[in-house]
C-alpha cells in the first residue's frame, strides 16, 4: 500500500521569528482529501558533552511553554535551512556553556513532533572538552551543571529529564560508550 500523500494547497496562517504555521490541503492515500496544519521550523541541534570525569554539560533554564525551569543539554535553533548543523551545535556549545570540544560524533537526528512539525533536530557527543566564557543570547539565562552520566540516565528513567532530545542523546550516549561504538 503506497502511504505517501500529495500537497494540494498550501496557505500560510502565520510567519514568525522562529516559526511558520500553515494550513495545507492533500490527497490521502484512499484518494479523498485532508486538511494539514504544519509548523515550519529550521530544525536544531543538541550537543551531549562528555567532560573528562564523565560528567554530562547540562543547562538549566526556564520554559516558558511548560513555565517552569528545566535541565537540558546544551542546544539551539539553526540560524537558517542551509546553516551546518554541526557548526550550529559547536556555537550552541559554546555560547551556553563556555566550552569547544576537539571531537565531535553524530547520535542521528530526531523528529520531535512529526504529527504537525517539521522540525529536524541533530543531535551530537562532544569529547575532548576545553573551557571557555559563555556568551548566551540576549533573552537566554541559564545555569550550567555537569552531571555523571550515570545519573543523567537515572534521571531520565526517573522522568526527572523531561525534554525529549536530552533524554534521546543521553540514552544514545551511554548504549554506545558501553559497547565501545564510540
Amino acid at each position: 500500500m503506497n502511504l505517501s500523500e500529495k500537497q494540494l494547497t498550501k496557505e500560510y496562517i502565520f510567519k514568525g521569528k522562529v516559526i511558520n504555521v500553515r494550513r495545507d490541503t492533500a490527497i490521502i492515500p484512499d484518494g479523498t482529501t485532508a486538511i494539514r496544519e504544519v509548523v515550519e521550523h529550521n530544525g536544531g541541534v543538541c550537543v551531549a558533552a562528555l567532560t573528562d570525569n564523565n560528567e554530562v554539560l547540562f543547562v538549566k533554564q526556564f520554559r516558558y511553554p511548560y513555565m517552569e525551569e528545566i535541565f537540558e543539554i546544551p542546544a539551539g535553533k539553526r540560524d537558517s535551512l542551509t546553516e551546518d548543523p554541526l557548526e550550529c551545535g559547536k556555537r550552541e556549545l559554546k555560547e551556553e556553556t563556555g566550552a569547544t570540544a576537539k571531537r565531535f560524533v553524530s547520535l542521528g537526528q530526531l523528529y520531535p513532533t512529526p504529527g504537525y512539525c517539521g522540525e529536524i533536530i541533530w543531535m551530537f557527543a562532544a569529547f575532548d572538552l576545553d573551557f571557555g566564557d559563555c556568551d548566551p543570547d540576549d533573552d537566554e539565562f541559564l545555569e550550567i551543571e555537569k552531571i555523571p552520566l550515570e545519573k543523567a540516565v537515572e534521571m531520565v528513567i526517573n522522568g526527572e529529564l523531561k525534554d525529549a532530545k536530552t533524554q534521546a542523546a543521553i540514552l544514545k550516549l551511554k548504549y554506545l560508550i558501553d559497547n565501545k561504538r564510540i
